[in-house]
């Protein structure tokens, strides 16, 4: 949403509320599991023609279960293990029908190399723990194994320099939602084609996530990026960071079923004289819209590795302008 009005002289306390008819305020609401067709956790799709094995680490926490499900509704074929950042969990979970084994990060090389030899066509998706981004990454690029990163959090440098060293086949991105980065790139055009258009303008960011998020919101630190590149600045330190749930639901207007899973961002911009306010907010409630733009990455990887396309690292950018998204 974008807003142009004129702003109190302080940040507002609650700025995610909005003032609603006969001049009371509502924040924002995502739509409820139980409503029809608007709400944003989409209706899966139906199973795709393409088919391959796809290894998902990081089976212990709710993004990678969601992306596991998406990946079998879309009729991949799911490899029967997982790795996580904990070691000694001897677990197993149980996945669309298949049976995970969850293997601590001491055993990722052995079970990593027998499964590239019962699935030589395998591609790896990546959602642990921010501590294990750059040691897994360079897992996956020393035994060749092509992989999407959508663990946030690391060396970012490390992560892209493991993948140039080795030659090998990635797809890194913060974001896999695939709205919230189509607005992301129209954001880097804008900052790209007026530079500076906003110097002297104050930036205030905002942005909440579930308790469990550690890190602070890639997508919120490549909109700052872009916002820079207008003229504003923004000290990352000064970033408020949300994951208390009472305030997520009293103040931010998270919905209580979505406390466990959302991110509400909220980028406000306003002017030195103070006379003109403008604010951009993307608010996100559960998981599968990053589930499945994760999804759509793999398939994207994988063809590109068939084709062996001589590009090598992705975003999710390049899955877009592909078009190849269900």
């Amino acid at each position: 949403m974008l807003s142009l009005r004129a702003p109190p002289r302080t940040f507002s306390p609650a700025p995610w509320r909005r003032r609603g008819r006969h001049g009371r305020f509502a924040a924002p609401r995502c739509a409820s599991a139980a409503a029809p067709a608007a709400t944003l956790e989409t209706a899966s799709s139906p199973p795709a023609s393409l088919s391959f094995p796809i290894l998902v680490n990081g089976c212990t926490g709710k993004m990678g279960v969601s992306v596991a499900e998406a990946a079998t509704k879309r009729g991949l074929h799911l490899v029967p293990v997982s790795f996580s950042s904990r070691e000694n969990l001897d677990k197993t979970v149980q996945i669309g029908g298949t049976d995970i084994e969850i293997y601590g990060p001491s055993a990722r090389e052995d079970v990593l190399s027998s499964v590239i030899d019962e699935y030589p066509d395998v591609v790896v998706v990546d959602y642990t723990a921010p501590d294990s981004v750059n040691s897994n990454a360079e897992l996956y690029c020393n035994l060749g194994v092509p992989f999407v990163m959508g663990t946030t959090g690391g060396n970012k440098q490390l992560l892209y320099k493991a993948v140039q060293d080795s030659n090998n086949y990635a797809l890194i991105s913060p974001q896999m939602g695939k709205q919230v980065v189509a607005l992301l790139a129209a954001m880097e055009t804008i900052a790209e084609r007026f530079p500076g258009a906003y110097s002297g303008y104050r930036l205030e960011v905002l942005e909440s996530h579930q308790a469990g998020k550690l890190d602070t919101s890639g997508t919120a630190k490549d909109m700052i990026a872009c916002f820079e590149k207008l003229g504003m600045s923004c000290d990352m330190d000064r970033i408020v960071k949300i994951r208390d749930p009472e305030q997520q639901l009293y103040m931010v207007g998270v919905p209580e079923e979505h406390i466990g899973g959302h991110a509400f961002h909220l980028y406000h911009m306003t002017s030195p004289d103070d006379s003109v306010s403008l604010e951009i907010q993307h608010n996100v409630c559960g998981r599968s819209i990053y589930a499945e733009g994760s999804v759509d990455a793999a398939v994207f990887l994988y063809k590109k590795v068939q084709s062996m396309d001589p590009k090598r690292i992705y975003n999710m950018i390049d899955v877009l302008e592909a078009g190849d998204m269900r």
